[in-house]
Formats: structure tokens, sequence, C-alpha cells
């Protein structure tokens, strides 16, 4: 039958893989549990894991709140994300379920034209056909002589245009870099809290061990001091 203990919060009686020694808990988290409950020693006794984790989390948020004041939603998500043990997920891309804008989609399409090796060599081979057109086969008759004034407005005009369509599209992408930014924020601050409550763990399941050990050892030489006796 599985050794129980009762917990001294609750008063549950609950198996001893559920309890926690009071002496092993950190001094920060004892007092933080004197302050709700008053009447507990916190020297001696247990506690169950559940109360513990709940204390946890309220020790969490007091430490970041003396850290950054108030709290916003990042570090509240956090804190959620520990409670409820869920897994951080920040949507870094466009949701699919986001409707873009035709400016939007108009702006993200400009910029990726107008970026690439293609945009340059097809721009590139129209201002050479311009020159030549004008310079040779319409010699004597051009549509726009040298010094290509019309060129020169038709290009002005085009950087008049490219260039803030562009700026919209590279704002988006600062926003989205700005939400990978948080998002890593987030998962390092979580990473943090969950290894200093890891090491915690770790330290109880060692104490729950050697005080088991113990134990065993007390039983050993009880049963040694009882063959002794007989012989």
């Amino acid at each position: 039958m599985e050794k129980t203990g009762k917990c001294d919060i609750t008063g549950k009686e609950l198996p001893m893989t559920k309890l926690v020694r009071a002496g092993s808990i950190r001094p920060q988290l004892r007092d933080l549990i004197k302050k709700k409950y008053p009447e507990w020693s916190g020297e001696k006794g247990m506690i169950s894991l559940e109360i513990l984790s709940q204390f946890r989390n309220e020790y969490v948020k007091q430490l970041l709140e003396d850290e950054k004041g108030d709290l916003d939603k990042i570090d509240i998500d956090v804190i959620e994300s520990i409670k409820n043990q869920e897994l951080l997920i920040t949507k870094l891309e466009t949701d699919p379920d986001e409707s873009l804008s035709f400016g939007q989609r108009t702006a993200d399409k400009v910029a990726l034209f107008g970026g690439s090796w293609k945009f340059i060599i097809i721009f590139g081979a129209i201002l050479f056909c311009w020159i030549i057109l004008n310079t040779y086969f319409l010699a004597k008759k051009p549509f726009d002589p040298f010094p290509f004034i019309l060129l020169n407005l038709i290009l002005s005009c085009i950087a008049a245009l490219q260039a803030p369509v562009i700026m919209m599209s590279q704002n988006r992408q600062e926003a989205k870099d700005r939400n990978r930014s948080l998002n890593d924020y987030q998962v390092n601050l979580k990473a943090e809290i969950e290894i200093r409550q890891l090491n915690e763990k770790v330290d109880h399941i060692l104490i729950n061990q050697a005080q088991r050990l113990f134990e065993i050892q007390q039983i050993q030489i009880e049963l040694m001091d009882q063959i002794l006796k007989k012989k």
C-alpha cells in the first residue's frame, strides 16, 4: 500500500509522491505561504505539490513585478503558460484568417518585384531600347530627343511612387521582426523560470530520496538488532 501523508494547508490525505516537506521549500516561498496562511508553521509538516505550484507562480509574478513594475501582456502570457503547462506559440507570419487590404498586397508584390534581378534586367532593357530608339532609329524626328527629358520625368514618377510603396512593405516587415523579438523574449523568460523551478524540484527529489534512504537504514538497523538478540 502506498504511503500517504497529510497536507498542512488543505488538510487532505495524499500520497507521499504528491507532497513536499516544508523544510525543503525555498525560504522565499515559505514566507509567501506564511503571509496567506499565518497558522502554518513553515518548518515541519508537508504541503501538496498543487499548492506549492500555485505559490511558485505567485512568486514568479512578484519577481517580475519587482523587476519591471506593472506587468505587460507579454509577461502575463508567460506566467499563464507556466501555470497551465502550455507551450508558447506566437504567430510570426500573417495569419491565414487575417485579410490583407489591397494596398498591403500591392505593396508586398511591388517590393518583391522591385528588389529582384528580374526588375533590374527588364528596366535596364527598356532604358537601353528607349535611348537607342531616340538616338539612331528616330534620329531625324525622335519623340524624346537628348537629354531625354520625357524619360527623366517617367523615371522620377516611378521613383516617387515606388519609394513609399516599398516603405509600406518594410513597415510590415518591421512589425513581423518585432513579433519575433517578443517571441524570443517570452521563450527566454519562460526557459529561465522553468530552469529555476526544475532545480528546485530536483532538490526536493534528492531530499526525499535521502529521507527514504535514512528510513530504510533505520529499518535495517532494527532488523539487525533483532537478529543479534535472537542469537
